[in-house]
């Protein structure tokens, strides 16, 4: 007589992620809701790269989040599964840990409202939770990782949302050649020097008001004058404020080089073309214009030619290769 087969049993014995600090970053907080687990960021990491969470299986959250953009779209506007083009330039993903809030607008509070905003969205992946279910229903080794995450045999779209997130707070970039000069481990060049000296300077790129910090920006919204008339209301939408409106997130400078192209739009392909705006494209009468904009007046910080390039020699300092070829973030299917 055969022997009936026994059931296969997972064990839920989550293992706490540490996530190491760097010495010249803020603490992190992470919140008691969705506590990382070495389980969770393993099931984040498959789940970010599977094809399966979008309406017809053809896209992951990768497509428009890829490691060599820094975990970003090197298109202007990604396009969903139906051909919808957006109307945004997709966000880099690194250092979230450090964010409040998240979109160019701030309209999600946390991660995990980010991803399930993102999945469902028609003009992106546009997928409905049922049908992705049902679509690993059979898979074993999901079945297994989501119950060895949170110890569930039917997980939900919120099991979802919080292992992409566990996920994405790893995905720590501190390894550039700046944090090398922080920590005293390299020297700028004579050049490098120059630029971040301009980079500081109130006189000279004078960036360092909204990219000064250690995360390569303040996290507040801010309208740079890139338009007379603006046409995307950007913070406004979401708060209801007229004195929100046209204002975006500023981005992180971290990983610039490898990020193009770049503004809440897309409208500038390289670093250069970034550069000759805060020198001489700055329209000053932008409504809400930020304050910080000292030198809108003239249409920008006015620098010559040898000082953008310093300006960008020093910029590219802060790429940080090991980030974006990192395996713990890489395609694990």
């Amino acid at each position: 007589m055969a022997k009936k087969k026994e059931e296969v049993k997972f064990k839920y014995y989550p293992t706490p992620y540490e996530i190491i600090t760097p010495s010249n970053f803020p603490p992190i907080e992470i919140s008691e809701s969705n506590p990382i687990t070495e389980e969770g960021v393993l099931l984040g990491r498959h789940l970010f790269w599977d094809t399966r969470l979008s309406g017809d299986n053809s896209i992951s959250c990768a497509n428009c989040h890829s490691p060599q953009n820094a975990f970003s779209d090197n298109n202007q506007y990604s396009i969903g599964i139906n051909g919808d083009i957006g109307t945004r330039n997709s966000m880099v993903l690194q250092n979230l840990a450090w964010s409040n809030d998240f979109f160019w607008d701030g309209r999600a509070l946390t991660l995990e409202e980010q991803v399930l905003s993102t999945v469902v969205k028609k003009t992106e992946m546009d997928e409905d939770w049922s049908n992705f279910f049902n679509d690993i229903k059979f898979d074993e080794n999901y079945n297994k990782m989501f119950y060895e995450a949170f110890g569930v045999k039917n997980p939900d779209s919120n099991h979802v949302s919080k292992a992409i997130a566990q996920f994405l707070l790893t995905m720590i970039s501190s390894n550039s050649k700046y944090d090398k000069v922080l920590r005293n481990e390299a020297v700028f060049t004579p050049e490098e020097n120059a630029g971040f000296a301009s980079f500081n300077s109130f006189n000279g790129g004078d960036c360092f008001h909204c990219h000064g910090s250690v995360m390569g920006t303040d996290f507040s919204y801010k309208n740079n004058g890139l338009d007379h008339t603006p046409v995307d209301s950007g913070r406004g939408i979401v708060t209801g404020k007229d004195r929100d409106n046209f204002k975006f997130k500023v981005p992180s400078v971290r990983n610039i080089e490898y990020s193009a192209p770049y503004m809440h739009d897309g409208r500038f392909n390289s670093l250069d073309q970034v550069i000759n705006f805060y020198s001489i494209g700055v329209h000053p009468n932008s409504p809400n214009i930020d304050p910080l904009m000292e030198f809108s007046s003239q249409g920008g910080i006015q620098l010559d030619l040898q000082e953008r390039q310093e300006l960008k020699a020093f910029l590219l300092t802060l790429s940080d290769p090991d980030f974006i070829n990192n395996p713990k973030f890489s395609n694990p299917f």
